[in-house]
């Protein structure tokens, strides 16, 4: 089996790459890489679903802002996730149901705090093999 994402070393920040079949097995992989740098997968529950629209002017600014709107979600309504049902995928638009709980402090070990999203060095590519995307995340 193919590996969903992998971490990668930046100077003061830190990167993922994610990879997937398809665009959006890509962005759902891309949004767990992200929850795995904050907390464990694992110990989020899907107690809750979140529907979330996402629009962009390309794939490229759409994966940044997906992320974005996930590190929000994380930040200001203090909710974990760690499934990702993306619905549709175009150029500019993404329609998601989100899977995860609220953060429990005596559950979740919170790693690393995200600030966001990046568009330094920022790589979306397809290939034979499917999609690859490398992102610099804030931290």
């Amino acid at each position: 089996m193919k590996r969903a994402f992998e971490i990668i070393d930046h100077v003061a920040d830190v990167g993922i790459v994610a990879y997937g079949k398809d665009a959006k097995e890509l962005f759902s992989n891309a949004a767990l890489a992200l929850f795995s740098l904050i907390t464990e997968p694992e110990s989020i529950e899907e107690k809750l679903q979140l529907d979330l629209e996402v629009s962009s002017e390309d794939m490229d600014s759409l994966l940044v802002e997906w992320l974005n709107e996930l590190i929000y979600l994380f930040d200001v309504e203090r909710i974990l996730f760690n499934r990702f049902d993306i619905r549709s995928l175009t150029r500019n638009e993404l329609d998601a149901t989100c899977y995860g709980e609220g953060i429990d402090s005596m559950k979740h070990k919170i790693k690393l705090g995200v600030k966001a999203a990046t568009y330094h060095m920022l790589k979306l590519e397809q290939n034979g093999d499917g999609y690859k995307a490398q992102i610099i995340l804030d931290i």
